[in-house]
């Protein structure tokens, strides 16, 4: 599918969808970093625009309107998207703005939204980085449209723990965490090294696998 028809499609659909302000913010405020994202990030990553919302209008905590660059919203999904680049949001920010992003990024989270950040010198040369983190994001909101079985939701869980322990764990903290029987943890771990997302660890010149560690590409691949 044409990517510039689509994008074309989408931006003309909501401006038609739009009146007054909204309208206006999506005419100034959907520049060459937002179109950039979607062109080097989301396309690639999910091949169409279903459920975003470009300069997505929600209030803050003082009840004023705040646009975000985009909001992707299936369902009960509520993620926000912003594209930050280093001039706008850091080197001309000063204490009274900085508070303010850190205050509305604290409320949207109370109202259910989670704010998702990406630098625009990542987006602009390493979109693939981009492309693995919004992923793996991702992927904790929309397995469940996809049918599975508890076994491969299971592993995912298993992955996502290997992720949040930098890379390592040891069988006990698979046990310990899930509450599982450690044989079972044992087996589990073993067929996620057979499926090539893992990797033993020995202890020595011994047998016995002391540590399973994340295998090399995984963050590349997994979603």
């Amino acid at each position: 599918m044409d990517y510039e028809r689509v994008y074309e499609e989408f931006i003309q659909y909501h401006l038609t969808c739009r009146s007054g302000e909204r309208r206006g913010r999506l005419d100034r405020g959907h520049r060459h970093a937002e179109a950039l994202f979607l062109r080097k990030v989301w396309w690639p990553l999910r091949g169409n625009f279903s459920d975003l919302h470009p300069e997505y209008e929600v209030l803050d905590w003082r009840g004023r309107s705040y646009f975000a660059d985009f909001a992707f919203v299936p369902g009960t999904v509520k993620l926000l998207l912003e594209i930050k680049g280093y001039t706008s949001h850091v080197k001309e920010m000063d204490r009274q703005k900085y508070s303010n992003e850190l205050n509305r990024e604290t409320f949207l989270c109370a109202m259910g939204y989670q704010v998702l950040s990406f630098a625009y010198d990542d987006v602009e040369q390493r979109p693939e980085l981009c492309i693995t983190l919004l992923r793996m994001v991702l992927s904790r909101y929309m397995s469940a449209a996809v049918p599975v079985d508890k076994a491969h939701l299971a592993e995912r869980e298993i992955i996502r723990f290997v992720i949040r322990q930098s890379g390592s764990v040891r069988p006990r903290d698979v046990a310990d965490y899930f509450s599982l029987d450690p044989k079972t943890v044992r087996n589990m771990l073993n067929k996620l090294c057979e499926k090539g997302w893992l990797n033993p660890v020995r202890h020595g010149a011994g047998i016995r696998k002391v540590r399973y560690e994340l295998a090399r590409g995984v963050l590349d691949y997994w979603d």
